[in-house]
């Protein structure tokens, strides 16, 4: 047996019995446990990140503080140019430091300044987070929030201008470009508003109050909770409701309620307005079209409208 022979390799060596030994008191255990995530290279005193933060946190700053995010923001020089050319209201202008001037980015300066716009410089990683994106092209323009109307404020606009009341309602119209292009439309032939609903429609934002050509800074715009509801409220007040549909037997020119209270509904290309509005309205008028059209962009076809019933209104 093992440790009970005098053969060499069967004596058990003194200090090798097995069983229980010393231990390290616990010392080789915490030097193998971890010490958590990495800081951040702001967070240790040490690194030369910290200490340029430390040394700019010392420096004095005239800047304003910073929202790290903004859900009415313009961004890009095209676009930022764009938006104060076209007088979208404006909060303030963000630039990022060490930009390459060129002449929109001067030009979008000069007209910030004419508005007296704040203008600020920030880092580029600051302009990162507030755009979402690093594609901004180091310009950013924060735009006031639109302020809709009240459903009633625009047929107290028709009684207060002694006409008959003209209402554009819109059905799941998402893109804000038809929907600049609707209220420039409903401006310029008479409309007293435009009502939209709060889901599956685009909001009255900086390109829908660009492509509006100003007509949504004087145009009231109702942003109802349940368009349907909204819709028979309208009706309850003495509206008609019309709604557009290629497929109507009835041509917009020959509308007999033209010249009667009047809302026109209109709803997506593709889609069309939903079977409930659809059902909420009086009666269905369509635009008579090439039949190799097939159908008109909901923004034209609005425009086309509201053109036949002012020349019925004449």
């Amino acid at each position: 047996m093992a440790g009970n022979s005098s053969k060499r390799g069967a004596v058990r060596k003194a200090g090798t019995k097995k069983g229980a030994t010393v231990g390290s008191g616990g010392r080789g255990r915490r030097a193998l446990e971890g010490k958590g995530p990495t800081p951040k290279a702001t967070d240790r005193p040490y690194h030369p990140a910290a200490k340029r933060a430390a040394a700019a946190a010392k420096r004095p700053s005239s800047r304003a503080p910073v929202a790290i995010s903004s859900p009415d923001l313009v961004v890009g020089r095209n676009a930022v140019l764009e938006a104060l050319e076209a007088g979208v209201p404006a909060l303030r202008l963000d630039l990022a430091t060490g930009l390459k001037s060129d002449d929109r980015l001067k030009q979008a300066i000069k007209l910030a300044a004419d508005q007296s716009l704040p203008i600020q410089e920030i880092s580029r990683q600051q302009l990162d987070k507030i755009a979402r994106s690093k594609n901004h092209q180091g310009i950013a323009l924060k735009t006031k929030p639109y302020r809709y109307a009240q459903l009633a404020d625009l047929l107290t606009r028709a009684a207060d201008a002694g006409q008959v009341p003209l209402v554009v309602a819109l059905d799941a119209i998402t893109d804000p470009h038809n929907l600049g292009a609707v209220l420039r439309s409903a401006a310029a032939f008479g409309a007293h508003g435009v009502v939209i609903p709060e889901r599956r429609s685009a909001g009255v934002g900086p390109t829908a109050w660009k492509v509006s050509a100003g007509a949504a800074a004087h145009l009231p715009v109702a942003r109802v909770p349940n368009l349907v509801q909204a819709l028979t409220g309208l009706k309850a007040e003495g509206l008609f409701v019309v709604g557009l549909d290629g497929q109507a037997s009835t041509d917009i020119a020959d509308l007999g309620l033209a010249d009667r209270p009047l809302v026109l509904v209109v709803g997506s290309e593709g889609q069309g307005m939903a079977r409930l509005t659809r059902q909420a309205c009086d009666q269905m008028v369509a635009i008579a079209i090439d039949p190799a059209a097939q159908s008109l962009n909901a923004a034209v076809a609005t425009g086309i409208a509201l053109y036949q019933v002012r020349q019925a209104r004449l």
